[in-house]
């Protein structure tokens, strides 16, 4: 099988089963010679389905019927691969904060908050939204984050105290652009409205009081950002599906010797084995909570629920 129609139909059984509009059209491509063609000729990250698809919503296709899709897409193939390869799968998915915060709330502040991978920022901002695990809330923000609480979680009873944030990202993002913000929803599976309008919600407080973002790589470029951070403040080095771009597994383990090297905590939202030392059976589409390397909890893709062992 070619590779690239494993990942189509891996993305159709594991990642796509709360969108059944992208699993559908992963199927379609995954057994289509025709487009498994085109996309193979592109660089392999550029092939992934999320890419695909969101740059067939940036440029307003049709995602409701796979005839019609198949259509649209091989119609418009130059231009929708001009959208792929002038962009990265950068989802900032504002809900993983509160699979975090159970977490993050444990650290004493003040805290220099330092997220690799940060996109636009969204999640460098976890102290400024609202919570409600259950009927446990917390928080006064304008943007409510949901998570169901799943076993005897540490349920947080506050939010962190951040000084200082700072996010490193190959691509950073500056939401305030208008451009940005349309490829960001377009990132949003089609049948996920509330994430919608979350990232619009949250978009609006980060354009109020923008972050620092650094173009840099997370492998060679940490420790001189993380150099900056004040004194006097814990540093939490933070990441959620991210590492997973680093395909390389020793390149993840030098990393994790990086980040393990500096003072303060390291808190990740990954799959299963991203984060050397948490390699455990998860159901599917379950990411692994850890901080400092060690498990702490489980939570889905999105920071719909989260449990603990």
């Amino acid at each position: 099988m070619d590779v690239t129609e494993r990942w189509y139909r891996a993305f159709a059984e594991h990642t796509a089963p709360t969108s059944p509009l992208y699993e559908a059209l992963s199927l379609l491509v995954a057994g289509d010679a025709e487009l498994i063609a085109r996309l193979s000729v592109l660089p392999e990250p550029k092939r992934q389905p999320n890419l695909l698809f969101g740059a067939t919503r940036y440029l307003d296709g049709p995602v409701e019927s796979t005839s019609d899709w198949r259509e649209w897409v091989l119609s418009r193939w130059d231009e929708v691969v001009a959208v792929i390869l002038a962009h990265r799968t950068q989802t900032n998915e504002t809900n993983r904060c509160a699979a975090l915060l159970p977490v993050l709330s444990q650290v004493d502040g003040p805290i220099a908050l330092l997220e690799v991978g940060a996109s636009a920022g969204l999640n460098l901002y976890p102290d400024r939204y609202r919570y409600r695990y259950g009927t446990h809330e917390l928080g006064d923000g304008p943007v409510l984050l949901e998570c169901e609480p799943r076993g005897d979680v540490p349920l947080p009873k506050r939010l962190p105290e951040i000084v200082w944030r700072a996010g490193l990202d190959l691509n950073p993002l500056d939401i305030r652009d208008e451009e940005v913000l349309r490829w960001l929803t377009a990132l949003v599976w089609p049948e996920h409205h509330e994430r919608r309008t979350r990232l619009h919600a949250a978009a609006d407080i980060v354009r109020a009081d923008p972050p620092r973002l650094v173009q840099g790589d997370m492998l060679t470029d940490l420790r001189a950002l993380a150099a900056q951070a004040p004194a006097g403040a814990t540093l939490v080095v933070q990441h959620s599906a991210a590492l997973a771009y680093v395909v390389d597994a020793e390149a993840r383990k030098g990393f994790a010797a990086t980040v393990t090297s500096l003072p303060g905590h390291w808190i990740a939202l990954e799959s299963p084995g991203v984060v050397p030392g948490t390699e455990v059976e998860a159901d599917v589409n379950t990411e692994v909570v850890s901080m400092d390397g060690r498990i702490m909890g489980f939570s889905d893709s999105h920071g719909r629920w989260i449990g603990w062992p």
